[in-house]
């Protein structure tokens, strides 16, 4: 569905200084009918019941990259490896209302499969973007149920890809792991995250989860780099790491307690 058609929202940003709020606290004002609502950004369930409110406020206003970023250095690595991008069977792992599988889609992945933990995000992608997973699953990577891990198992994925969810709370440490389970060795993984993820300053679990995981003896780097994500409210570009690594082995189950990583 093209911006253009989409229905235009009054957005209204707070007048006071964001530097000092996390990012995932940040909010702004949706404005219809005469009321001012305040919607934090990472309240996607409410985001995503207004069709192309999302991609108005991350996208036009805040001039978002990273979906074309994350999939275009995925596409480069691997054919740098001389191998098929068409040949990628995809878990789009975070997807919400399926930006990320509409880049995938058009450039070809032979078969793409999404995930998230809200109804609202596969409900949302059904609405706007029908047809471009060819199955979604609304689950909890840190209790998956049986039925879905077989499902999952049997898409023989080997390729992840999770753009613009990690390392705010949205996705614990272990639900990251479990979906890079599901990739087959040798195969991709694409994803991004906030330049201080990579700090040693940084002590949280997703954090320590990274840090571990690419210099592991699991995991090869392919590609990395510093791009910019966004614009903050105040138009400061928000600078980010995309990286691309080659699993090279089954992960241990036992990975996360080795570490003392926790969610």
């Amino acid at each position: 569905m093209p911006f253009t058609k989409r229905k235009r929202y009054r957005i209204q940003f707070p007048r006071t200084e964001t530097h000092d709020i996390d990012q995932d606290e940040i909010s702004f004002y949706l404005i219809e009918n005469g009321h001012k609502k305040q919607v934090r950004f990472h309240d996607y369930d409410t985001i995503y019941q207004s069709p192309g409110l999302y991609e108005q406020l991350f996208y036009d206003r805040l001039k978002c990259n990273s979906p074309q970023k994350v999939v275009e250095i995925l596409k480069h690595a691997v054919a740098a490896s001389e191998h098929n991008f068409t040949e990628l069977r995809v878990l789009d792992f975070g997807a919400g209302n399926g930006i990320v599988g509409e880049v995938l889609k058009e450039q070809g992945v032979a078969r793409l499969i999404g995930a998230d933990i809200i109804p609202e995000a596969r409900d949302s992608t059904y609405r706007d973007r029908p047809g471009v997973y060819d199955a979604y699953y609304v689950s909890d990577f840190t209790s998956l149920n049986e039925d879905v891990s077989e499902e999952l198992a049997d898409w023989s994925i080997n390729c992840l890809t999770t753009v613009a969810a990690l390392g705010f709370g949205d996705i614990p440490p272990s639900a990251f792991f479990q979906a890079m389970q599901f990739v087959q060795p040798r195969g991709w993984i694409a994803f991004n995250i906030k330049e201080t993820f990579l700090d040693n300053s940084d002590e949280s679990g997703f954090s320590r989860l990274i840090r571990e995981l690419i210099f592991s003896e699991y995991l090869d780097i392919h590609h990395l780099e510093r791009y910019r994500h966004r614009l903050s409210m105040e138009g400061v570009p928000l600078y980010y790491f995309a990286l691309v690594v080659q699993k090279t082995a089954e992960l241990p189950e036992d990975f996360l307690n080795k570490y003392g990583i926790e969610d």
